[in-house]
């Protein structure tokens, strides 16, 4: 039932493998990567409880010494005093540059662990395991590493490829409703950019995943981590296509920043209501039919999940708060803000030909919408 996705990035190459129990045959696939029988694991506390013990036991089994540390579950996490809190103990732990270091856990953790391991030693190597769909789907992929500044999201990283990505969908049956839609949120966001044929698939089948009809997950991650890979390759450091990924997410984190980086909004969530917003905006400027816009919250919903920004509780920053927060946005040039548009659904483009004008106007309209 696996299946394996291969990013040919030359000597930096590796696979994805995406099926359900990859923790109990983790050993047999990490074994082959070592220099000596050994790995460190840095864990989300949460998933620590739920699977660390099958993930220890998968890799002991084939002769691999463990020591692991665990760090809170949230957004919040992504902060220099939890990358020093990893460094330092990686250090203590005398990890070596050809030795690896496992980042278990969802995007926080996954993209913590992997800025950490580029720069200890100037770089040394870690598998991915995601435990989350966002990560599954994203976040695990494509070496983007990092933690989040006050000033806003993933501002301080690193490009670090994993050696290898372990995606269990098995343990997705663990999460929690919401936490599954969130990571949903990203698996929108591709058949948005660049295949419609799965944005239909999407619409057709994405309620049997969600329920947990296996092979429905397995092919939802994979065509995900499929056309994720495919960009990647084309654009490792972000200097072109690669952005076409932030489909939605100038919105998001503008929102995530105006929220605290708080359970109030998940990163996916974020990115829906992003996505929306872009389609929003691509038809107001007569890039798309108004219809685009409409099948994509009309999708979003019927998902049960956030759509809009009258989803969001509590108070949000007005539409010139929301535009100076996407000022700090990294995908800024010459004062530019850089957004994801698109001229159909699974037909983005990117483009800094954006009036501010128009995007004050929709976030306005859509603040109004919150009553």
């Amino acid at each position: 039932m696996t299946q394996i996705v291969h990013v040919p990035l030359d000597d930096r190459a590796y696979d994805i493998h995406i099926g359900p129990g990859l923790l109990e045959r983790s050993g047999a696939l990490i074994a082959p990567l070592l220099k000596r029988p050994r790995v460190a694991i840095v864990a989300d506390a949460h998933v620590a409880e739920l699977h660390l013990e099958t993930l220890c036991k998968g890799l002991e089994k084939n002769g691999i010494s463990v020591s692991s540390m665990t760090l809170p579950q949230g957004e919040a996490t992504k902060s220099w005093p939890h990358f020093e809190r990893v460094v330092e103990w990686l250090l203590a732990e005398k990890i070596e540059r050809k030795d690896i270091v496992i980042a278990f856990g969802g995007g926080v953790v996954g993209d913590l662990v992997g800025f950490a391991a580029a720069v200890l030693r100037r770089g040394v190597r870690f598998v991915q395991v995601p435990t989350s769909l966002l990560a599954q789907v994203d976040s695990s992929v494509g070496g983007k590493t990092g933690i989040n500044a006050p000033q806003g999201k993933n501002l301080i990283g690193a490009f670090h490829q994993p050696s290898l990505v372990l995606a269990d969908t098995g343990i997705l049956a663990t999460l929690t409703k919401r936490d599954y839609l969130a990571g949903y949120g990203e698996v929108v966001k591709y058949g948005l950019l660049g295949d419609c044929n799965f944005f239909q698939w999407l619409e057709d089948h994405s309620s049997r995943a969600a329920e947990g009809d296996m092979e429905a997950r397995i092919h939802l991650v994979k065509r995900s981590v499929e056309m994720k890979a495919e960009i990647v390759v084309r654009d490792e450091t972000e200097q072109g296509d690669r952005a076409l990924l932030n489909l939605g997410h100038t919105f998001c984190h503008a929102l995530e920043a105006a929220t605290g980086y708080s359970d109030r909004l998940l990163h996916g969530e974020g990115v829906a209501i992003g996505c929306g917003l872009a389609f929003e905006l691509s038809a107001r400027m007569g890039l798309c039919s108004q219809e685009d816009p409409s099948r994509v919250r009309a999708h979003l919903k019927a998902m049960g999940m956030k759509a809009d920004l009258s989803d969001i509780a509590g108070e949000l920053p007005d539409a010139d708060g929301l535009l100076e927060l996407m000022s700090q946005d990294k995908k800024v040039v010459d004062g530019k803000l850089t957004f994801i548009l698109a001229r159909g659904i699974g037909e983005a483009f990117v483009t800094s030909d954006v009036d501010p004008a128009a995007v004050r106007d929709l976030l306005t309209e859509a603040l109004q919408d919150r009553g």
